[in-house]
């Protein structure tokens, strides 16, 4: 994946442009979390995050602000940002209506670019304890101006935690597959997953719910960019995940989605950074 700056302004621009597009259908589907959230993510974002109240975070591409208001319920004072007007719109309405007083208060909400370094630092150098960014590095064209400002807005020993579909399992060039074999006798079905390639980055159209009204663009990294580019900032990796769901678990209405019958293949990674 080799691109100029034009094509990463370009790639940027088409990402913002889809996930306003896409924000009324995604804060409806998505709501305060699914499955995903709900058993692959979040339990292993509280651990690795292990917040403390009254810490200061920065919630990276909050989306329709979710893991925000989570993180403010527990008593985080929270900066969450997204560069797509209308996904900031759905969290303020999420963070503003009833129900709401157990982070009233606690929430700024902000349109900002993760790929603009400099509007990054203006949210102001050692000003927060912890960084997240769930579910969101695989859609930003370019990662490099976020992890090298994250060292400056952290504190020292700061953190930074972030959750992304697993790239060796859950990437656009892997596959659900479903294998019938007869085993002396007995008809049984093997399930397994076929990764088509890895190693080298790419850009490819997909969807992160089925039905969207517009694909979005995905930026497929190897682990070795992922963490690499962590780890030329200054961070150190101290804390890692690998989530699948448990044996049973439902796998909705496909015939082939991620569900208990892939209890041994995560389509999730969480990984906490941390400034040495």
């Amino acid at each position: 994946m080799t691109n100029t700056g034009n094509d990463l302004e370009r790639a940027n621009e088409e990402t913002r442009e889809v996930w306003n597009q896409n924000a009324a259908f995604w804060d409806a589907r998505m709501g305060e979390g699914n499955d995903f959230v709900e058993v692959l993510q979040w339990p292993a974002i509280e651990r690795l995050l292990a917040l403390r109240p009254g810490e200061r975070i920065l919630d990276v591409a909050c989306g329709n602000g979710l893991t925000s208001r989570r993180m403010a319920a527990m008593g985080a004072q929270v900066v969450a940002f997204d560069f797509a007007e209308e996904m900031i719109a759905h969290a303020i309405e999420r963070t503003t209506g009833p129900g709401t007083a157990g982070y009233a208060g606690r929430i700024q909400y902000r349109v900002l670019d993760a790929t603009d370094e400099a509007a990054l630092l203006a949210l102001g150098e050692g000003q927060f304890d912890a960084a997240l960014s769930n579910m969101a590095l695989f859609d930003m064209a370019e990662i490099g101006p976020l992890v090298r400002a994250l060292p400056r807005l952290l504190r020292p020993g700061g953190r930074f935690v972030f959750s992304v579909l697993h790239p060796c399992f859950n990437s656009p060039h892997m596959a659900l597959v479903g294998e019938v074999e007869d085993r002396e006798g007995d008809i049984v079905t093997v399930y397994s997953v076929k990764v088509l390639r890895y190693i080298t980055p790419t850009v490819t159209h997909g969807a992160a719910l089925r039905g969207q009204p517009k694909p979005q663009l995905i930026f497929h990294r190897p682990l070795q960019v992922l963490f690499g580019a962590c780890f030329e900032a200054g961070f150190v990796l101290d804390g890692l995940e690998e989530r699948a769901f448990p044996p049973g678990h439902p796998s909705g209405r496909e015939p082939l989605s991620w569900g208990g019958k892939f209890s041994e293949i995560p389509p999730v990674l969480v990984a906490r950074m941390r400034l040495p």
